[in-house]
C-alpha cells in the first residue's frame, strides 16, 4: 500500500470545497436528467400529460435523484480510496512525531445510558479503561457514566456494578457514576447537565452510546487530532458494527463493513471540515460545546414543536454555525458499536429517530447555519420521507396501470425523445429499470472491487465465495424486507403528523431476546394483508405489471416468517457456524471485542436470583444488603433543608406496606419514590433487619433466605 499523503491546510479553501461539492451536485444532475426525460417521454407516449402523471414523474425525479446521488457518492469515495487516497483527510493532519507525543489535554469519556443491560455497560467500560491504560495515556482521562435509568432493577445494578468495577480496577477518583432524578430532555439534556456540572474540568469529552467500544488508540488518537488542528469542534467517527448474533444484525454489520468504506471516503469528499456529528464515538471540544451548542425548544408541542429528540444533528449544525469544523475521521481504526437484533427493534428505534429528524423541518431554514448544514438537516428528514413517497409512487403506478388496463389505451407513435433513441416503448421502460437498478447495485460492485485494493481482506472476510454470497444473501434479504421498513416508516411519519409523539424506550441491543410468534403477527398481521390485497389486485390488472411488483409485494406477505427467522439467535448461531456474512472483526476480532465477548459470558453463568424475586431484584439488595444499601444512600444526594413532614407522612404509610404486603403492593412510581430518598431508605434497611419475622411479607421472608444462602454476586465480573 502507498504511503498515505500528508493533509494540505491549503487544499481546504473555500473554492475547492465548492468544486468538490459541484463535481457531486453535477454528476448527480447528470444522472437524474436522462431518467427524468425517460420517464417523461414514456408518460408523453401514452395519453395525454395530466395531474396524476405530473404527481407521478415528481416523485419519481425525487426518489431517482436520491438513488443517483448514493451511487455519485460511492463512486467518488471508490475514486479516492484509489492509490494515495484522498489529501483531504483529518487523519492525515498527524505526522508521526505527533502521534509520538503523549497525551496531556484532560479528556472526559461519557456513557448516557437508559435502562441498559448493567453487565454490557460496565464490561464495555472495563475493556475501553484497560485499552488506554495499555497505551500509557491513562491519566488524562476520567469516565463518566450518566444514568438515566428509570427502572429500579437497572439503577441499583449500575450503582453496585459501578462499586465494584472501580474497586477491580483500582480506579477509584477516575470512574464516576451519576443518577439523575429528572430525565430532562433525555439524552441532550443528560450530556447538557453533565456540561454544566463538570465541562468545565476538561478540554474534550469522547461521547459514546450503552453499545459503544472504542480502543485506547482510537481515542487517543482522536484526542491528538483535536490539539493539532485546533480550529476542529467535533470529530465523528466511522463505528463499524459488531457482536450481531441473528441474522438481521449480521446482515446489517457485513453490509456496513463491506460497502461502508466507500460510502464514508464520498462523505468525506465533499464535506470536509463540515461533516455530520452522529451522536456518539465521537470527541467533542466541551468549551465551544457549552457555549454554542445549547438546544432551542422548537415552537408548539410535540411531536413537531417542544424539545428537540435527534440532537445530533442540530449541535454539529450549531457548532459549525459558531466559527468551528466538523470532521468525519474516514480511516481510523477501532471504533465499534452494536445494532438491533430484528427488524421489529429496529424499526422501533427508527420511530424515534423518524419523529427528531421530522423536527429538523422547523431548523432547515434556521438563520446562520451553513448550506452543508441545511442540506445534512433536509437529507435527514427525506431519509425517512422517501418511504411514504416510494409508496406513495408504486400506489400512483398501480393506478395508471390500472387506468390503462381499463381504457385499453396502447403507445402512440408520436414525436418524442425516444425515437433519438430508436426504442420502443418496452424497450424504454426496460432501459430505466435497468439505469436505476445498476445505480442501486453500482455501490455494491464498487466496494466488491475496493476489497482487493486492501491485501488480505478477502480472507478476513471468508474469501471470495463467501463475500460475494454474503453480498448476493445480503442483497436479496433486504430487497424483501425493504417494502416492509417502508410500511413501517409511513405509518410512523402518518402518527406523527397526526400528533401522536413516541415514548423514550430503551433499545434492545443486539439480540437481548428472540422475538416473539404473538409480537410478530400482530406487527406484521396489517403488513401481510395489505400486501396480498395489492398482489391479487395488481395480477387483475395485468400479469405482467404483477411481475414487476412482486418483490415488493412478496416481501410484505412474507413479513411475519422473515421477521421471525432473520431476528432469532438458533438461525443467526447456525449461519455464524458456515461462516456466512462475516466480517474481519469477527474472524480476526480486535483484543477489546475478544476480551468483551470473555467477560459477558462470565456475566452470563452468574447465579440468576430466584424466579419470584426478580421482578424487584434491584429494590430487594436496596432495601436488605448493607453494602448496596450504604452506597445507594451514598449516592443520594443530601438534603439541602430539614426533613419535611409532609414528606414523611406520604413516605412512612408506603415504607410500612412494603415490608408488611411485599413489593407487588407498591406501584413502579411508587417504589422509585422511595429509592429516591435517603431517609426511607436508612429505615427500610433499619427496619428490616430489626422486625420479626412475623411481621414482613412471604416476599421479603423469602428474599432475606436467599440472601443467608446465596453471597450477593456483583454485576459485572471480575476480569481483565
Amino acid at each position: 500500500m502507498s504511503e498515505s499523503p500528508r493533509f494540505d491546510p491549503a487544499l481546504l479553501d473555500g473554492t475547492r470545497i465548492t468544486q468538490r461539492r459541484i463535481l457531486v451536485a453535477t454528476l448527480t444532475l447528470l444522472l437524474t436528467g436522462p431518467a427524468v426525460l425517460l420517464m417523461a417521454d414514456l408518460h408523453w407516449r401514452v395519453d395525454a400529460i395530466d395531474g396524476l402523471k405530473i404527481f407521478h414523474l415528481v416523485l419519481f425525479t425525487i426518489l431517482f435523484s436520491l438513488v443517483a446521488f448514493g451511487a455519485v457518492q460511492a463512486v467518488v469515495g471508490f475514486f479516492c480510496r484509489m492509490g494515495r487516497g484522498d489529501p483531504n483527510r483529518i487523519l492525515n493532519s498527524l505526522s508521526p512525531e505527533d502521534e509520538a507525543r503523549p497525551v496531556t489535554a484532560p479528556t472526559a469519556i461519557v456513557m448516557p445510558v437508559f435502562n441498559e443491560d448493567t453487565s454490557r455497560i460496565l464490561e464495555g467500560l472495563r475493556v475501553i479503561y484497560r485499552s488506554l491504560e495499555a497505551t500509557g495515556q491513562l491519566e488524562a482521562f476520567d469516565f463518566f457514566i450518566l444514568s438515566d435509568t428509570t427502572n429500579p432493577n437497572r439503577w441499583i445494578e449500575e450503582e453496585s456494578a459501578w462499586v465494584a468495577l472501580t474497586r477491580q480496577l483500582g480506579a477509584r477518583g477516575r470512574i464516576f457514576y451519576r443518577k439523575r432524578r429528572v430525565n430532562l430532555n433525555k439524552k441532550a439534556g443528560n450530556l447538557a447537565d453533565f456540561c454544566r456540572r463538570w465541562g468545565k474540568r476538561y478540554r474534550y469529552m469522547v461521547v459514546l452510546d450503552a453499545d459503544s467500544i472504542m480502543t485506547g488508540e482510537a481515542i487517543t488518537k482522536l484526542v491528538r487530532l483535536m490539539e493539532k488542528n485546533s480550529g476542529a469542534g467535533i470529530i465523528q467517527t466511522v463505528p463499524r458494527l459488531v457482536n450481531g448474533e441473528t441474522i438481521f444484525a449480521r446482515l446489517q454489520q457485513f453490509a456496513s463493513r463491506l460497502y461502508g468504506p466507500v460510502f464514508a471516503a464520498g462523505l468525506n469528499f465533499w464535506q470536509q471540515g463540515e461533516a455530520n456529528y452522529w451522536g456518539h464515538n465521537a470527541i467533542i471540544r466541551v468549551a465551544p460545546f457549552i457555549e454554542h451548542c445549547s438546544l432551542p425548544d422548537l415552537p408548539g408541542v410535540e411531536p413537531f414543536g417542544g424539545r428537540i429528540l435527534s440532537h445530533d444533528y442540530v449541535e454539529a449544525a450549531l457548532m459549525r454555525r459558531a466559527g468551528w469544523s466538523v470532521w468525519l475521521a474516514v480511516g481510523l481504526e477501532g471504533s465499534y458499536e452494536e445494532c438491533p437484533g430484528n427488524l421489529i427493534d429496529f424499526a422501533k428505534r427508527d420511530r424515534r429517530w423518524l419523529q427528531g429528524n421530522l423536527q429538523h423541518a422547523w431548523l432547515v431554514t434556521a438563520r446562520g447555519l451553513h448550506a452543508a448544514n441545511r442540506l445534512h438537516l433536509a437529507l435527514g428528514i427525506l431519509a425517512y420521507l422517501a418511504s411514504p413517497l416510494w409508496l406513495a409512487f408504486l400506489i400512483v403506478s398501480t393506478i395508471i396501470a390500472w387506468r390503462y388496463a381499463s381504457t385499453g389505451l396502447t403507445p402512440l407513435p408520436v414525436d418524442s425523445f425516444a425515437r433519438y433513441l430508436r426504442l420502443d416503448f418496452q424497450s424504454q421502460a426496460l432501459l430505466l429499470f435497468a439505469g436505476t437498478m445498476g445505480l442501486l447495485f453500482l455501490p455494491k460492485v464498487l466496494a466488491l472491487i475496493d476489497l482487493r485494493r486492501i491485501p488480505g481482506e478477502v480472507e478476513r472476510f471468508g474469501g471470495w465465495l463467501r463475500v460475494i454470497g454474503g453480498a448476493v444473501g445480503e442483497t436479496a434479504i433486504f430487497t424483501l424486507l425493504a417494502p416492509v421498513l417502508m410500511l413501517f416508516h409511513s405509518k410512523f411519519i402518518f402518527l406523527t403528523l397526526a400528533g401522536s409523539g413516541v415514548a423514550w424506550v430503551a433499545q434492545r441491543r443486539g439480540a437481548d431476546g428472540d422475538p416473539e410468534w404473538r409480537e410478530a403477527i400482530l406487527t406484521h398481521a396489517g403488513h401481510t394483508v395489505f400486501g396480498a390485497g395489492w398482489g391479487v389486485f395488481a395480477l387483475w390488472i395485468d400479469p405482467a405489471f404483477a411481475a414487476w411488483l412482486a418483490p415488493i409485494l412478496f416481501g410484505m406477505m412474507t413479513s411475519i416468517p422473515m421477521s421471525l427467522v432473520t431476528g432469532q439467535l438458533a438461525p443467526g448461531e447456525f449461519i455464524r457456524k458456515l461462516r456466512l456474512l462475516a466480517t474481519p472483526e469477527e474472524t480476526a476480532p480486535p483484543p477489546e471485542l475478544t476480551r468483551l465477548a470473555r467477560n459477558l459470558e462470565a456475566c452470563r453463568r452468574h447465579t440468576p436470583p430466584l424466579p419470584e424475586l426478580a421482578p424487584d431484584y434491584g429494590l430487594m439488595q436496596a432495601v436488605l444488603d448493607p453494602y448496596v444499601n450504604a452506597v445507594h444512600l451514598a449516592l443520594l444526594r443530601e438534603r439541602d433543608h430539614a426533613p419535611d413532614p409532609a414528606a414523611e407522612s406520604r413516605f412512612a404509610p408506603l415504607r410500612e406496606r412494603l415490608l408488611r404486603e411485599g413489593p407487588a403492593a407498591l406501584t413502579p412510581r411508587d417504589k422509585l419514590a422511595l429509592l429516591l430518598d435517603a431517609d426511607s431508605m436508612a429505615a427500610l434497611h433499619r427496619d428490616l433487619w430489626s422486625q420479626p419475622a412475623e411481621r414482613l411479607s412471604t416476599w421479603w421472608r423469602t428474599a432475606i433466605r436467599a440472601y443467608n444462602v446465596l453471597a450477593p454476586a456483583p454485576q459485572t465480573a471480575l476480569y481483565r
